[in-house]
């Protein structure tokens, strides 16, 4: 939710000030626009030619820019930002901001700025965990400002670190997430419980082998995150993926179908919508053997029996709940579509098509069709974490 936003940056005189260009590139790139204010020493590790040339906009570095009286108002900059982030910050601009010690541009504008203020101290662990360093980080934070430390890699509620600037694309996401909390803030999923199933299932045909597929699990991870952003609580029930997901989100990892239903079926009634995004196996084999199947024979025959019916349980347990299934079709897609969405009792369907280059397993885009009863609405080709932006966008209009 950068896009749009007016942003500050503010560079002091510390040896990490180089990052403050991938600081830049990550704002721009998210549409942000962005106002180098730097102080005196700061330049003295990195030109305002170079700062420049990064942001499109003339470096603020001195109260007055030109001998004819032209000035650089502070005060219009704290108008003028939606936040200000101070990285890299220096002890000694930290004692500064916390006294109101305001002998640079840099400072006044911190001291004018109405909007929050984002701060990554910089400096070595002695200087970093001196009294006078804590105190002072103490009182910014009691001021409001925001402390961003390595540790946590999220707005520090402490004052533990060890003194080194957290990295520019953390930086980046911090304020991209704060930005997201805000505009969130009024979602209809806020506080709401959100169930996602994720990921392929996995069912045995001996210790070592399985029938599966190549679900990836990136779309119901994107789903998750999305809507975690938006204030819901999340529980992720994921298949077998070499995924990460934010700590916020409560991940249940199950392997089989069986599991996947059973914990389901466990979430299902305290949750308020279930989006069942999983490539859940539609059959596993009859019997499992116990040790592993030799190839003795030219053929081996497998007897196969359906899974649970993951989405038709729930449709049918659904009482006040929201219900989103999704829909892989090769031929006849949005027909089959529309059967799904009444046969599992789902209010809509997200429908992917394998005739769709590019998107479906193992890629980072997909294309989808959203089918309810009252409407198909068609999307273009996107990263899955835009799809899923448009899924919960979806999502929010029925809530």
């Amino acid at each position: 939710m950068l896009k749009g936003k007016h942003i500050v940056l503010g560079i002091t005189g510390s040896i990490a000030a180089y990052k403050a260009c991938y600081i830049i590139r990550g704002l721009i790139k998210k549409g942000a626009e962005v106002q180098v204010v730097i102080t005196p020493s700061g330049k003295e590790f990195i030109t305002p030619i170079t700062l420049s040339a990064l942001t499109h906009k003339p470096v603020i570095s001195e109260f007055f820019s030109q001998r004819d009286g032209t000035w650089n108002s502070h005060v219009d900059l704290g108008l003028w930002a939606d936040a200000m982030i101070i990285a890299p910050c220096t002890a000694s601009s930290l004692g500064k901001m916390a006294n109101g010690i305001a002998d640079n541009m840099l400072i006044t504008t911190y001291l004018s700025m109405k909007a929050p203020v984002f701060i990554a101290p910089a400096m070595d662990l002695d200087m970093f965990k001196h009294p006078s360093t804590q105190e002072n980080l103490t009182t910014l934070e009691r001021y409001g400002n925001h402390i961003i430390q390595p540790e946590s890699g999220f707005l520090a509620s402490g004052l533990e670190g060890k003194g080194r600037m957290e990295e520019p694309d953390k930086i980046v996401e911090i304020i991209d997430n704060y930005f997201d909390k805000q505009y969130y803030a009024n979602s209809p999923l806020n506080g709401r419980n959100i169930m996602i199933t994720a990921g392929p299932t996995y069912e045995k045909i001996d210790p070592v082998r399985f029938i599966g597929n190549y679900s990836s699990g990136k779309m119901g991870f994107a789903l998750a995150e999305e809507c975690a952003k938006r204030g819901a609580h999340v529980t992720l029930i994921t298949g077998p993926v070499n995924r990460l997901c934010s700590d916020s989100i409560n991940r249940i990892d199950i392997e089989s179908c069986d599991e996947m239903h059973e914990q389901s079926l466990r979430a299902f009634p305290t949750s308020d919508v279930a989006i069942l995004c999983a490539a859940v196996a539609d059959f596993r084999p009859e019997t499992i053997a116990d040790k592993k199947i030799k190839r003795e024979k030219d053929n081996l025959t497998l007897s196969l029996k359906p899974t649970h019916d993951i989405a038709s349980a729930l449709g049918k347990a659904k009482k006040n709940q929201k219900i989103v299934a999704f829909a892989l079709e090769t031929n006849n897609e949005q027909i089959n579509a529309k059967k799904k969405l009444e046969k599992k009792n789902a209010d809509f369907i997200v429908l992917n098509s394998l005739r769709n280059a590019g998107t479906t397993f193992r890629t980072d885009d997909n294309q989808i069709t959203i089918i309810s009863r009252e409407e198909i609405k068609e999307y273009p080709k996107k990263p899955k974490t835009e799809v899923a932006k448009d899924i919960v966008d979806y999502l929010e209009k029925i809530m």
